[in-house]
Parts: C-alpha cells; structure tokens; sequence
C-alpha cells in the first residue's frame, strides 16, 4: 500500500457524476480531483478511462461460514471474502449468532475469531436468541453490544423452535433495546407457513418444486406489517430480504401515512429483481431453494415492481443474502423440508445490479428514478448500508479522509455468468447463463489492490472489523426521499 492515482475514470456518488482522478494516500482517500490537476512521483497510476469509478460495494446481509446449527455453508472467510473481491464487494456485514447460554460478547468473540482470515473489511449483526427477561438487565446488555461496535440486532418471525420470536419476545426485545439501535427482521408468518407446509405434505407434494408454495406471499406481507405495527415509539427496523410485490406496496403505504415516531428501513435481493418463481420448474430446482422464495412477476425477466420502489426510494439497500451451499447438501434429497436454504451472490452483486440500474427502461415499466440510475445504484449498494450500519462516512463514499475501498467497473464487456468463472465453493450459481453487462476491473480495499484484471493480491487478514457506530435515524434517510 502506497500512492494511488486512478484516472480518466468517471467518478459516481449519491448526487452526482464526474470525470475526475481519485488520489490515494495509504489506506485513504486523499482527494478527488479534476483530470490532470495533480501528480505524484511515487504514485502508481491507474488509467480508467471509458470505465465508472464506485466506492467499494457494502453487502450487508451475507452468511459466511454460516453455522445454523442445522447446516453449515461449505465456505469460509478466506473463500468468502475472496469471492466478494472479485465482484468489487469491499465490506459485508454479516452476522454473530448468540446460541443459548451464551452472552453478546462471546458470541460475538467467537465470530471474530472466524472472521480473521478476511481479505476485506467486516462488520457483524447479532442474531439475539437468549435476552434476559429481565428489562433491565436486557437493555443494560443491549447497550453493550452496541458499545462493542454492533448497533444492530436480527430476529426472526420464523423458524420454530431455533430462531423464532414471538410477538412477547419481539415487544420486549424493542422496548429494551436502546433508540440508537437498529432491529432487523426476517419477517414470515412462520404459523401460515406451517400451514401451507401441512398441506403440500398431506398431497404428497415435498419435492423442490413445491417449495415456493409452501412459504406464500401473504407469509411475508402479514409479519412485515405486524413488525411495524409493534414498532415502540422511537425505535427503529429493517425490513431483510423484501421478496414480494404485495409486502413492498403495503410497506410503501406505512410510508407515506407519517405517523409514525419509529423508522422503519426496507432491503431486498438481487435474486427477487432477476428470478422468478418459473426457475422451480426448470431441470435444478434444489439452486433455487432459499427463504422468502422466489415469486411470481408481472414482467418477464425483471420484477419492476419492486425495482421501481427504489427510483421512489422506498426500499433503501440492495443486498445477497449469501449463503453458499455446496451441490451436495443442495442435492441430498428432493424434499423442500430438509434442503439447505440460500444461494450464494457476493461476486455477482454488483454485475447484476448495474444491468439491471443501467439498462434503458420504457415508460411502461413504471421505473421513474430521480436522478441518474447509476447515481441511485451507489446509493443502494454503497452509501445506505454504510449511513443505515453506522459505517459512514468511513465506508460507502468516494471522499476525502474516507477509507479507500474503490471498485473500477467496465461497463464495455458483455459476460455470460458461469459457475467455472466464479470463485464460490458451492458448485453452482442460480444466475448460470445470465448475460450482463460490464465487469469488474480493479477492487481496492483501503488502499490495498486486491483484484486487477482478472489477477488476485489478497492477503488473508488484511480485513478488518469495523465497528458501526450508533444508529441515528435523522442521517439514514436519502434527502431526496419523496415521503
């Protein structure tokens, strides 16, 4: 790590578009500046000419080396955060889970101990599954887990018994947890979920291809709105992996009303914009096993209903929930039931959403952005998550003093995604086939080249924890918002 000077490249941030340099001193960004306007002796130079400058990629719902306590991913943080790079992902934001019997900190100790291996930056949510009863010893303990740099908790409305949450235990949870925290949330109604199970089982229809019908939409919508509704004054949450247009709508509704003194934030998945419920039907049905499930569109290819909520900034962050699986365990048995559930993204993040933000849409789509597509993609890709998991401005921003994490992206190249092309250790990816445009050129995290055409200089470890800062909501809303 030395001096950087990336040039010629056009440089994107949340509310503009500029051809300019991009200067790097150590692990910082030391300047933007206008083409030619400054030079250094001892700087290597980067000629980014024709391609687009991004801050680093922040995915913040991934699950490396993921340890359920059912199944296990195959990867780890070495071939994880390996992946990533090459798909100009610079942080993620993963999760520590808290077993029974276990406190915060050694839940969150023994994940940092797995996540040492990293070639990029980390953060961690913790999966709270044993919070005192006691109110005050639970915020006493909440309020600490945030003083460790983990501002944001995840629980589920699903997954009897590991995971799930009663209402009981949500109330209390958000009562106690403190205003400067950020509560997450898997929301399907797991008792309609086990409904539709019962009765796909009872017909005997347990195969892969059933597993769509057996978390319905109405699963998710009715628990995203419950989430809201239990919302405390003055406490905050964020809607995971929105897969549906009926939750997307009624969440949009909430937002307009303004009657609320909590905040509540909405994420999807690349998977829900570019696949569909049609893939349960193909010859690999077990690829496409994940929870929510894939849906069904009203347009072929793309579903522009949800992508059109983020022209509307409805919903705020784009992510993977990366999960990667091997073929095996995808493979075991053709029963939706016991199938591992996830699919692995992080290298194929950013290509997928830059298609998808870049294309010319007609006016029949209904996709209206404010501002330039690209604009908004840094937006959902780099500057929410780091301004929602308190890591801006250090992340999620092209400026000075920021830290430099900086994708080069070629938008000339068109790439048929394959799995032999990919760095995962599953053996597969549900985007096979899949033609995008443009490709990653160079990654940069903190000043360290990690991958450059196509070639990777990764040193295990050089990721960091980073630790979020307290969560505050009057600077987690884009100012462009319309509600």
């Amino acid at each position: 790590m030395s001096r950087i000077i990336i040039r010629n490249g056009q440089v994107i941030s949340p509310w503009q578009k500029i051809q300019a340099d991009v200067l790097i001193d150590g692990e910082t960004i030391a300047g933007i500046t206008a083409p030619g306007a400054v030079t250094w002796d001892d700087a290597r130079e980067i000629d980014a000419t024709g391609c687009y400058v991004f801050p680093g990629v922040i995915d913040v719902h991934t699950h490396i080396q993921l340890d359920t306590g059912v199944y296990k991913t195959d990867d780890n943080w070495e071939i994880g955060t390996k992946s990533a790079a090459y798909g100009g992902v610079t942080t993620v934001v993963d999760f520590a889970t808290q077993f029974k019997g276990q406190t915060f900190e050694q839940a969150l100790n023994h994940r940092l101990e797995e996540c040492k291996p990293a070639y990029i930056d980390y953060g961690l949510h913790m999966m709270v599954t044993d919070l005192s009863r006691d109110p005050a010893k639970a915020a006493q303990d909440l309020a600490a887990l945030r003083d460790m740099g983990v501002p944001s908790i995840k629980l589920y409305t699903t997954y009897k018994p590991n995971y799930y949450a009663d209402d009981a235990t949500i109330l209390h949870t958000l009562r106690a947890m403190p205003s400067d925290m950020l509560a997450m949330f898997h929301c399907e109604n797991d008792d309609i979920v086990a409904d539709a199970t019962r009765r796909l089982v009872e017909e005997g229809k347990i195969g892969w291809r059933y597993h769509g019908e057996s978390r319905p939409a109405i699963a998710e919508k009715e628990a995203a709105v419950r989430i809201i509704n239990l919302l405390p004054p003055e406490k905050h949450a964020y809607i995971v992996h929105c897969s549906s247009q009926q939750t997307a709508f009624a969440l949009e509704h909430y937002l307009r009303l303004h009657i609320f003194s909590s905040s509540f934030y909405f994420e999807t998945c690349i998977q829900y914009l570019v696949l569909d419920v049609q893939n349960y039907e193909g010859s690999h049905p077990e690829h496409f096993i994940l929870q929510p499930p894939l849906r069904e569109f009203r347009k072929e290819r793309i579903n522009y209903d949800l992508l059109s909520l983020y022209g509307k900034r409805v919903i705020s962050v784009l992510s993977t929930d990366h999960c990667d699986y091997s073929l095996a365990k995808k493979q075991a048995k053709n029963d939706f039931r016991v199938t591992a559930g996830g699919l692995p993204g992080l290298e194929t993040l950013l290509p997928l959403s830059y298609t998808l933000f870049s294309d010319q849409y007609e006016e029949e789509h209904l996709v209206y952005f404010e501002s330039d597509p690209l604009m908004h993609l840094v937006e959902v890709l780099c500057a929410n998550p780091a301004k929602l998991f308190g890591l801006y401005p250090k992340k999620g921003i092209l400026a000075a003093g920021s830290d430099a994490d900086v994708v080069i992206y070629d938008p000339a190249p068109q790439v048929v995604i394959k799995q032999e092309n990919l760095h995962t250790i599953g053996g597969y990816t549900p985007y096979e086939g899949m033609t995008v445009q443009g490709k990653v050129r160079t990654t940069i995290s903190r000043g360290r080249i990690l991958v450059h055409e196509g070639k990777f200089f990764g040193e295990q470890g050089h990721g960091q924890f980073i630790k979020g800062a307290p969560f505050k909501p009057s600077e987690s809303r884009s100012e462009k918002r319309i509600y």
